[in-house]
């Protein structure tokens, strides 16, 4: 069925394509005594309009309805208290960033900590923990499974702290026409800017650029034109574009200097060390430049580990943080499939992607082109008019190859200071969702924000709008994605990436496909998956379900690694699976669930399990297994 879905025209209506393959799979594998199917995502929207459907929605139900996309939340000094942190768990954060631009060892303590505290339904389910009710029925527990995504300050370029900023808090006038003279020597390192003399932590600053190019401080805020290069060789002399405000250790962007700078400073060789030792689940790789870049990482995580394991704060076999690459520059877009190759996930940081902009270098042929990545891989500068295309080719990428992707920056930063979103954030959130992003993220909202909690209730709602508009109403994007995936595992195998041999991927893939579709033509409330390592729930994930996939996981890290792929709630039960026998894992699953709310009497489940078989003669076989239950 899949090959000939693969080879199938692209030009075919894919929602279409993809409902008659995945319908006739169901309809032959799955049939039932119920004479009428259930209607299914891989169906045509039925002929309601927009509107009647979302008058039907009620909001204010009390049963469980997990969004599938994810919500990752930077954690700062207005949401690090536990009451505070409780409540941003309670309304929907998945994943804790922590920024080590910014954040101390003390903060970083103190924010793990506070997570670790509390409490959620999606939570580290065991037989010695008592389950406790609160006031509105919902189910909680002593421990979580929310993620730590530790954010790397990368190798960038910032300017140091401000003469008399002893509060972190103030900033310094640029006016426009000013001369302000850039400088790299230890004098003005700490503390000594000033309007006029501003410090640069990047010692070959002179030597990269030359007069009339740009320098972009505080993401673009500030720009500044070079008129001269210090005899000195330490110092550069610019004039001040435009006026504005300017607070301590800002960015730095350098639009089209070729900069030396390295995968990793030797303040992220400190922070991902130290990351592990609090037992981070993922690393944002800031800056990464190439796919050696991610491989450099990973190794020197490695290496982490085998030092932690001899000191005692790591345990031998366990699994290393996932990378997410950060894609923040042309250069890390010109090597975006090698990078996607080797990283575990990817970030769209639309911050710095849009910062590198000259408006003389955008034409007719940038704008209207279809092909962007041809032109983005082309171009020495990326107009700022093309990151939002550049956004949904790399979300496409992300989907095509099964991994998770995070769409990030200014989502919502309007609530940073106002209780309420513009309509324009509103929509750039949805459009994120459609566009097929895994997670979408918060920064400066939540970290140093008015309103954390509401900012991530808002977020919440607005995924769980668009999810159902996609279900119900317009199951284009999630078909589409799904095509993607497909289409992406066909191309890897062709590429020998994936080689026909590997028994276990192909297994792994046929049964998340089938899954999936039964899932759709039972009408089910959820898929269970039982899972060791998390490779089913992954591949389940990249098929694009529209309905919670629930990964009872017996390692807690396999389960908090899990976090970031859509529709996947992870629930670590420890050992109490591994002990129950074979045959009542999947009951015991459906209990597990049932007790939690997640799924309630009456409901059509699918429970997917790999299992093994011995026989008298010592023969010993595995087995991939899918059953469909109802719940009692």
């Amino acid at each position: 069925m899949l090959p000939k879905l693969v080879q199938t025209s692209l030009r075919c209506n894919p929602s279409s394509l993809l409902a008659r393959n995945f319908s006739s799979l169901s309809t032959s594998s799955f049939s039932s005594s119920t004479s009428t199917r259930p209607r299914s995502s891989f169906d045509l929207p039925d002929p309601r309009t927009s509107m009647s459907y979302q008058k039907s929605l009620d909001y204010t139900s009390n049963k469980w309805n997990p969004q599938l996309s994810k919500i990752v939340a930077t954690i700062g000094p207005t949401s690090e208290q536990l009451d505070v942190l409780q409540d941003v768990v309670r309304c929907g954060m998945r994943v804790m960033r922590l920024n080590f631009s910014h954040a101390t060892v003390e903060e970083v303590e103190l924010r793990v900590k506070n997570l670790r505290a509390c409490k959620g339904r999606h939570s580290m389910i065991t037989s010695n923990e008592e389950v406790v009710t609160t006031s509105t029925g919902e189910s909680t527990i002593h421990k979580n499974v929310r993620a730590i995504l530790l954010d790397t300050r990368g190798p960038e370029i910032r300017m140091g702290k401000l003469a008399n900023d002893h509060s972190g808090h103030e900033t310094i006038h640029i006016e426009s026409g000013a001369e302000v003279t850039l400088c790299t020597t230890d004098d003005v390192r700490d503390g000594g800017s000033t309007a006029d003399k501003l410090y640069i932590d990047y010692s070959k600053l002179a030597s990269c650029l030359s007069p009339g190019m740009k320098v972009l401080l505080d993401d673009g805020a500030i720009i500044l034109t070079v008129t001269k290069i210090g005899i000195d060789g330490t110092s550069v002399i610019c004039t001040a574009d435009n006026s504005g405000e300017l607070r301590s250790r800002a960015g730095v962007n350098l639009p089209g200097a070729e900069t030396d700078l390295p995968a990793m400073s030797a303040k992220d060789r400190v922070d991902i060390k130290y990351g592990m030792t609090k037992d981070v689940d993922y690393v944002a790789a800031s800056f990464i430049q190439n796919a050696e870049g991610v491989r450099e990482i990973r190794a020197y995580m490695e290496e982490c580990a085998k030092e932690l394991v001899k000191e005692g704060q790591w345990e031998e076999g366990k699994p290393l943080p996932l990378i997410i690459s950060k894609i923040e520059s042309q250069s890390a877009l010109s090597h975006f499939d090698d990078i996607l190759e080797e990283s575990d996930g990817i970030m769209v940081a639309r911050g710095d992607l849009g910062v590198e902009v000259r408006a003389h270098n955008l034409s007719y042929h940038c704008i209207q082109t279809y092909d962007v990545f041809t032109f983005l891989h082309s171009s020495p500068q990326i107009p700022i008019q093309q990151v939002t295309n550049a956004q949904k080719e790399m979300v496409a990428a992300c989907n095509a190859a099964g991994k998770p992707v995070i769409v990030a920056t200014q989502m919502l930063e309007s609530m940073a200071k106002n209780p309420r979103p513009t309509r324009a954030e509103v929509a750039d959130v949805t459009n994120a969702i459609y566009d097929g992003a895994d997670c979408v993220m918060l920064s400066g909202e939540t970290a140093k924000g008015k309103y954390p909690v509401q900012t991530i209730q808002m977020m919440n709602e607005i995924i769980s709008s668009a999810e159902h508009f996609t279900k119900h109403s317009m199951p284009g994007p999630n078909l589409q994605a799904r095509e993607r995936f497909v289409r992406g595992q066909k191309e890897r195998e062709i590429r020998g990436l994936i080689g026909r041999s590997d028994v276990t991927k192909t297994v792994d893939s046929a049964l998340a496909s089938a899954t999936v579709a039964a899932a759709e033509e039972r009408d089910a409330a959820a898929i269970m998956v039982l899972t060791s390592q998390g490779v089913l729930p992954r591949l389940i994930s990249a098929y694009r379900p529209n309905v919670p996939i629930l990964a009872f996981c017996d390692n807690t890290k396999v389960a908090k690694q899990l976090m970031l792929h859509r529709g996947v709630h992870p629930i670590h039960v420890g050992d109490e699976l591994i002990n129950t026998p074979t045959a009542k894992r999947g009951v015991r699953a459906i209990q597990y669930a049932k007790q939690f709310g997640m799924v309630q009497e009456g409901d059509n489940v699918v429970v997917v399990a790999r299992e093994s078989a011995t026989e008298s003669d010592g023969l010993t076989a595995d087995f991939a297994t899918m059953k469909i239950a109802t719940v009692p």
